[in-house]
């Protein structure tokens, strides 16, 4: 009786979304204020692409099932301890989606995907993997339906046409479906946060525009390009920065931007995009920065922070907080959906957040609309998810008002192409930036590539050794991790004029030495580096010689791009050579593909037509595997709206971190920040500042040290190194050490 009268008394005056502890029922959250209140937010989302119909009623049903007795008594339960109630949650999204199919039919999925998944994610309809968590199993609980008192729901709720609105062109209802979700997310998160922290709120809004920032550029670009010296190089940079100015008046479109390494591409692209983003016609909302690689994100996003102070957000994972100046509350809250007017961030969380299915990953994508989006070196897309990625990036020009800037000095051959067995569908309509990149490249022409006449003999590491000993400055690139290992360890003043650079060094430790080869350079200091790929992308060194290793011709035009780049010697030299090592699983179709063009002694091997070449064959013998996983197929059009996106965001991973796992190593400072997180456990600002002092291990290596106890489980998913003499100061990680003890690990 006690129970039932309480409830009773209180459903009577009043339907709740949200309890808050401590206040009494009056001041929780009423679940018609939360409706009304997410619709207006997500009609103001989907607006932007010309669907707030849609936005509105998605938000306005997407938590019908709250006015469920169940759910209202789950609530009460909370402040009043007579009231009993089934432990475990109360399913309060299942009964909208059901009534929006019961009312529109077919079309009434669309709401039934939004709804079920506001919290769990986009479900799929219905896969084997997906079993009772399908949509349409769930579509059958109808006694979820059932208990809802539709005689209490305000009419204005409840009874709702189908927009008229027409939703997106068959072939775009999956992606649609998905922006979709991400306004419902959004809104409902924004809309819960504005009730529980106001403040936050608050905090949120500020940033200046596009229109606002532009001058700050200006300035700084004026500043930079007059203390610089009067070289050709710096006089082609000016050219370029003053194309990219003239050309962001054009459409929006795919931009290419086909500039050499060293040709100031950054800068450049940015110059196009603030330009063309504050044009009265086009009025875009903010620029996306995509960069492939965290072991560049970091300079690039300071060089930006330098020009935009603290309009700039980066997105990723490897911010280092230990500044405070470089992350701040209102710069953590707009990494939740990218609510601020420059975003810089990696193309794993680009492209990962583009096919997930999760809310939180998903709430950011709405604000992709009405945006620039540049994708620097857009040559390292990976071929296995290319169709997948091509599709959904026309999706965004064509139906969401997205320019994209492909920026590159290795453009890839994304023209369609058609045969009687294999058809690449691409992209048809780019829109190239530069007047004439191949006159540019003639004019970046700074170095001379040499390959031997048999590229199938490999050379010995020793070999190779001896004769970079010879070189006093010079910079060699492997394909291999254990590689760079073996052939450092063969070099003369190993960590004085000899240093080495790979993956199994932390962020922390590679940055340190990356800026003391810089000064070496600088000071011409005798240098020599032994390292792997991360310098192909985005670190600015020069050196007078460069060898590389066999590999694809867009990795040897990137090791180029380290060689005489200021273009102070008459030619630098790249020096080719097969290893003596395999090529690593995912390089060996390109390294092929390249040992065939070298082979050819064909004119400039650098030259862009000779990358079309090989992109061509690269992604040509890929075949049906650019779609390698059968994503599209998943989220293919179909009349009546089944599609899987929960399958989908499961294959979509473009670091497959089924095969690596990471450690968090004793370097530096993370010595001290582990000991921390021993005794304080992984609080944010703790976890933040480790991301510089993390190892990704294969799969199997980590498992081995963690069965030796070389690296133990500290917090759930959170491993750390615990013996000191694996961190080498010059190698990073080497597990082979695990069983070596430093003094220090044999005390109590």
């Amino acid at each position: 009786m006690r129970e039932s009268s309480i409830l009773r008394e209180v459903m009577d005056k009043q339907f709740y979304a949200h309890s808050v502890d401590g206040k009494p029922v009056d001041e929780w959250h009423r679940l018609e204020e939360h409706l009304f209140g997410t619709a207006k937010l997500a009609a103001q989302f989907a607006s932007e692409f010309g669907c707030g119909e849609w936005g509105y009623l998605e938000g306005l049903w997407h938590d019908l099932g709250k006015y469920s007795a169940d759910f209202q008594r789950m609530l009460l339960a909370s402040a009043d301890a007579h009231i009993e109630t089934k432990k475990g949650k109360v399913d309060h999204s299942t009964a909208g989606a059901i009534h929006a199919t019961e009312n529109f039919k077919i079309p009434g999925r669309i709401f039934s995907y939004l709804i079920a998944g506001h919290h769990a994610g986009l479900p799929d309809w219905q896969t084997n993997t997906a079993g009772r968590k399908s949509l349409v199993q769930r579509l059958q609980s109808n006694e979820l339906l059932n208990k809802l008192p539709f005689s209490d729901i305000p009419h204005h709720i409840i009874e709702q046409a189908l927009p008229k609105q027409k939703f997106m062109t068959k072939e775009g209802h999956a992606f649609w479906i998905r922006m979709l979700y991400s306004c419902l997310v959004d809104a409902d998160f924004l809309d819960t946060e504005a009730f529980f922290e106001p403040e936050k709120t608050k905090t949120r809004k500020g940033y200046p525009s596009l229109v606002e920032l532009l001058p700050l550029f200006e300035s700084y670009m004026a500043d930079k390009q007059a203390k610089v010296a009067d070289t050709s190089v710096n006089k082609e940079r000016a050219s370029i920065l003053r194309q990219c100015v003239a050309r962001s008046a054009h459409k929006p479109a795919i931009f290419t931007l086909t500039v050499p390494t060293g040709g100031g591409k950054t800068l450049s692209s940015m110059a196009f995009a603030l330009n063309h983003a504050v044009k009265p016609d086009y009025k875009k909302r903010r620029i996306i920065y995509v960069i492939p690689y965290t072991s560049i994100i970091e300079q690039t996003a300071e060089q930006f922070r330098d020009i935009f102070k603290d309009a700039i957000v980066e997105h990723h994972s490897n911010v280092n907080v230990s500044d405070e100046s470089s992350e701040t509350a209102r710069s953590r809250l707009a990494c939740e959906n990218w609510d601020a007017p420059i975003i810089v961030t990696t193309s794993v969380q680009f492209f990962d957040s583009l096919f997930s299915n999760r809310s939180s990953r998903c709430r950011k994508l709405h604000n992709i609309v009405n945006s620039v989006v540049v994708l620097d070196e857009v040559q390292l897309l990976p071929p296995e998810y290319l169709n997948p990625i091509l599709h959904t990036m026309k999706e965004l020009h064509q139906h969401y008002n997205v320019t994209f800037v492909l920026s590159t000095a290795t453009q890839p051959a994304f023209t369609p192409h058609k045969s009687v067995d294999y058809r690449f569908e691409g992209l048809s309509e780019t829109v190239e930036i530069m007047d004439d990149p191949l006159q540019l490249h003639k004019a970046f022409k700074r170095v001379q590539v040499h390959a031997p006449d048999d590229l199938m003999t490999p050379r010995t590491w020793e070999d190779l050794a001896s004769e970079l000993e010879r070189r006093p400055t010079v910079l060699c690139i492997v394909n291999r991790r254990d590689d760079c290992r073996s052939l450092y360890e063969l070099m003369p003043e190993k960590g004085t004029n000899t240093l080495h650079l790979s993956a199994l060094m932390c962020g922390e430790h590679r940055s340190k030495v990356i800026t003391q080869i810089k000064q070496r350079l600088k000071d011409r200091i005798p240098t020599r580096v032994i390292s792997t790929q991360l310098v192909e992308a985005g670190v600015d060194l020069d050196f007078p010689v460069v060898y590389r290793a066999l590999a694809g011709l867009d990795s040897i035009a990137q090791a180029a791009g380290r060689c005489n780049r200021e273009g102070l010697l008459e030619k630098g030299h790249v020096v080719v050579f097969a290893p003596s090592s395999k090529f690593p699983a995912g390089l060996k179709q390109a390294g092929e593909i390249g040992r065939q063009l070298l082979a050819e002694k064909k004119g400039d091997i650098l030259a862009p037509e000779r990358f079309s070449q090989f992109f061509k064959a690269l992604y040509w013998l890929q075949g049906d595997n650019l779609d390698m996983h059968d994503i599209l197929k998943d989220l293919a059009p179909d009349s009546e709206l089944r599609f899987s996106f929960f399958s989908a965001a499961q294959k979509f991973n473009m670091i497959d971190d089924k095969q690596y796992a990471p450690v968090v190593v004793c370097y530096g400072e993370g010595e001290r920040l582990i000991e921390t997180l021993k005794q304080m456990g992984p609080e944010r600002w703790i976890m933040r500042k480790l991301q510089r002092y993390v190892v990704n291990l294969p799969k199997y290596v980590h498992s081995k040290l963690h069965n030796q106890g070389a690296i133990i489980e500290a917090h759930p998913g959170i491993f750390i190194q615990v013996y000191g003499a694996m961190y080498h100061p010059e190698l990073g990680f080497c597990p082979d050490k695990s069983m070596i003890y430093e003094p220090d690990d044999l005390m109590c």
